[in-house]
Parts: structure tokens; C-alpha cells; sequence
């Protein structure tokens, strides 16, 4: 007589006991990793297998920003992997057409080309090409307090500690100062920055640069918001040299500042934009770097030497025109503003009454709170590059709490789902309110 066989559902033990034999965590030594189990998820939380919610305020990895579960963008999915699962990118499909056409809709000034790749890293080093065939120079300009990726020319772009392990990396990056320099020197004016910026043009050769890589608001760095006349500055100086203004929009774009990408708040128009997490909410990979008329035209007669198996995928495509309608649908990027509006007024409170927290950021729903031993001092209360025994225990009492977000360095992240509600938003405040006795225990 046969054996019928019946799946359980796992424990999270039982998980992540498997997921750590088998598998291998990113950014982490192994010995150390200590996941979170989940089972499901909707809206604004997630669960494990046992039943403990956690509120998502990190969004995952900044890039949940629908919220988790949205039957539209589900419907979406399963209409079309019925339809037609897989076209390979040399082919046309009907999502591929329509959400050219919808991203041209609302990308910043004429950028209405886009070619479509499998998520940020990729888009970035797809744009670094694109810019070297374009002009035929090969620098690339980069901002130390960056972020672009995890492969091989995206991180050499990063100017963080994770580029370090990778170095030399692909040649011709060269990496120059950000506005803001930590919290104990805190931040120069855009007219210096600016200065500082054309000074390296002029010293490595305006003629060899290629482009100015820049998220247009850092994001795993800080947040960092560059000041008024900044942005405005840089596109000036990369139209007097020639050089391209190529934005990072992978995690500031699709309302997490309360626009469809940050730039907008500048009424500045970059040469490329690069996209990804937002674009679908995450529910399925894609990426993509947008364009002005002017670069695609310079590829009507001559090869793009670009491509993988997966570019232009219908399904990821599918999901992000559905994606882009729960945006527009549920006016999301106006709640993104209006929720902006009181997570502002919540972190100022918090600065208030908890001496340990330095500094706080935001724009839209995308936030960051820095924490300091020292107010007079503003000594950071982690090394850069480091943690600290209070810093691991807030970490530790907002996953007991329920609250998932990232603690990294001296800062913790406030980037929650842009449906979240006023009282789901206060919610998770209480939790870092009470949190944050931890650290200012350690206060001088």
C-alpha cells in the first residue's frame, strides 16, 4: 500500500535550523547569524511561524513599500504567469511595452527610455556602461557615504566599509567627499561641497570623467538629505563638463520621499535614473535605468553591449505596472507626505526627551535617528564602522517588541510601508520611545 506522504508546516526553529546548514546569510559571518523566522505577511506586518507580529519599519530591505500582500499586485502576478510566464528579452511583450510607456510617464523631465535589468546592482552597472559608450571617457564619480550594490562594478562604486573586502574592484571610480561628514562635524554648505566637487573635476581631468554617480538621498549611509542648491549645483557643473548626472533612485524612488523619486524635490532632471525595490514593492525582482531621448538615440546605430536571460521578464514586468496603480490607486504618495509630516513631529519629540538620540532625518517616509554618548561632544554611540553593547541592546529589545527594523552603527532606520496609518505609526514610536531608555542610560 502506498505511502502517503504529507508536508507540515515547519517551526521557525525547524527553519532557520535548515535555512543555516544549507544555506549562506549575506553580509554575515556565518557563527553569528541569528534570522527571524517567517511564515506569512500583510500590510504593514509579518509573522513567524509561532504567531509573533512584527511590525516591518525597515520594510524589508527599504523596498516593501506598498505594504506586504496586496491581492491587486498577487492578481496581477497570477493572471499573467498563466498568460505567459517567460519571453526572452529579445522578444516584445505587452507588460514590457506598457510599463516603458507608464515609466515615462512619470520619470523626471524627458527621461522616457528605460532598459530593464533584475534589480539595483545591476541597473548600476548597467548605467556605468552606458555612460563610458556614450561619452567614451572611463572615470566614474562616486560619493564616499554610498551604497550602490554587492557586484563587482556597483561596489566598487559603494563608498562604504563593505566595498573595502572587494577592492581594488573594476578600475576608473573615483570617490569624493558627501556633504555631511559624520555627527560630530556634521554637515557643509552646498556651496562648499560644491567646490570641493568641481576641484576633483578639475584635478582628475573633466575630459576622462564619464558620470557623477549620486543617491539622490543616501540611504543605508544615514539619509542623508544633501542641502538646497546641491542637487541644482551638481547638475550645473555636470552640464558645463559633459559629464553625466546619474541618479540612484533604487531606494529613495517610488514615494518613499513623498514623490515618485526623490529628485523631484529639486526640479532637477538627471541624464539616468536608476530603479529597483519600489518599482514591483519587491514582490517580484526588477530593475531599470531610465534615460533621455538624446543617450537612447546614440544607440540607434551602434550596439548597447548589455543583457542577461531575465531582463524585461513579463512577470516582474506584470507586477510592477500593478505596483505603480496601488501607488496611484491608493494616493500613496500623498500619505507618504501627510505620514512624513508626523514622523517628523515624532522624532523631534523624541530628541526632546531622549538625550541620547543626536540627530534625526527625514523626508517622506524615509527616516534615520542617530544616537550619541555625548550631546556637547556628539561622540556616536557606535564607531563608525562598528557596534556598541548599547547598541546591540536596542537592537535586541525591538525585536522582542515586535519592531523589525535595521540598527547600524550609531543609527537605527524609520522606513516603514507607505500604507501605514496614524495610529499604526504611533505604535511602533512607542516602541522606540521605550527602546530608547537603553541608550540614554549610557549618556555622559
Amino acid at each position: 500500500m502506498p505511502t502517503e506522504t504529507r508536508s507540515k508546516t515547519m517551526t521557525g526553529e525547524e527553519i532557520v535550523a535548515l535555512s543555516k546548514k544549507h544555506t549562506l546569510y549575506e553580509w554575515s559571518a556565518q557563527s553569528k547569524v541569528d534570522p527571524i523566522p517567517v511564515a506569512r505577511a500583510k500590510g504593514i506586518y509579518f509573522w513567524t511561524p509561532e504567531g509573533k507580529r512584527f511590525i516591518d519599519f525597515n520594510s524589508q530591505l527599504m523596498c516593501v513599500n506598498i505594504g506586504h500582500g496586496d491581492e491587486r499586485v498577487i492578481r496581477a502576478i497570477q493572471e499573467q504567469v498563466a498568460v505567459l510566464a517567460y519571453a526572452n528579452p529579445f522578444m516584445a511583450t505587452e507588460p514590457r511595452a506598457r510599463l516603458g510607456a507608464k515609466l515615462a510617464a512619470i520619470a523626471p523631465g524627458d527621461i522616457d527610455v528605460f532598459f530593464f535589468t533584475n534589480g539595483g546592482a545591476e541597473a548600476n552597472e548597467n548605467a556605468i556602461k552606458l555612460a563610458r559608450l556614450v561619452t567614451g571617457r572611463h572615470k566614474i564619480l562616486a560619493r564616499y557615504r554610498s551604497y550602490h550594490g554587492a557586484t563587482a562594478g556597483s561596489m566598487t562604486l559603494t563608498g562604504d566599509p563593505r566595498r573595502w573586502a572587494s577592492e581594488p574592484g573594476m578600475p576608473g571610480i573615483v570617490h569624493v567627499l558627501d556633504p555631511y561628514h559624520g555627527i560630530e562635524r556634521g554637515w557643509d554648505t552646498a556651496e562648499q561641497s560644491l567646490a570641493m566637487l568641481e576641484e576633483v573635476i578639475q584635478l582628475e581631468g573633466a575630459h576622462t570623467i564619464a558620470a557623477f554617480f549620486l543617491e539622490t538621498v543616501t540611504g543605508t549611509n544615514g539619509v542623508l538629505i544633501p542641502p538646497d542648491g546641491y542637487m541644482q549645483g551638481v547638475r550645473e557643473l555636470c552640464t558645463k563638463h559633459g559629464i553625466l548626472m546619474i541618479c540612484d533612485e533604487v531606494m529613495a524612488g517610488f514615494g518613499r520621499t513623498g514623490e515618485w523619486f526623490a529628485i523631484d524635490h529639486w526640479k532637477v532632471v538627471p541624464d539616468v535614473i536608476t530603479m529597483a525595490k519600489g518599482l514591483t514593492s519587491a514582490y517580484v525582482q526588477l530593475g531599470a535605468v531610465g534615460m533621455r531621448r538624446a543617450l537612447a538615440d546614440h544607440f540607434k546605430d551602434k550596439v548597447f553591449s548589455g543583457g542577461l536571460t531575465y531582463n524585461s521578464h513579463p512577470l516582474a514586468c506584470a507586477a510592477a505596472l500593478a505596483t505603480i496603480g496601488v501607488y496611484e490607486e491608493d494616493k500613496l504618495l500623498q500619505n507618504a507626505r501627510t505620514m512624513g509630516v508626523l514622523m517628523k513631529e515624532l522624532m523631534a519629540d523624541l530628541a526632546r526627551r531622549h538625550p541620547s538620540v543626536g540627530a534625526t532625518r527625514s523626508i517622506g517616509l524615509f527616516g534615520v535617528v542617530e544616537l550619541v554618548r555625548d550631546r556637547k561632544t556628539r561622540t556616536p554611540l557606535a564607531p563608525f564602522n562598528g557596534t556598541s553593547e548599547e547598541m546591540a541592546a536596542l537592537g535586541r529589545f525591538f525585536r522582542q517588541e515586535g519592531l523589525y527594523t535595521f540598527v547600524r552603527w550609531n543609527t537605527f532606520f524609520t522606513n516603514p510601508p507607505l500604507c501605514i496609518t496614524e495610529s499604526e505609526l504611533r505604535e511602533a514610536f512607542t516602541i522606540i520611545d521605550r527602546g530608547l531608555e537603553i541608550t540614554d542610560r549610557a549618556v555622559m
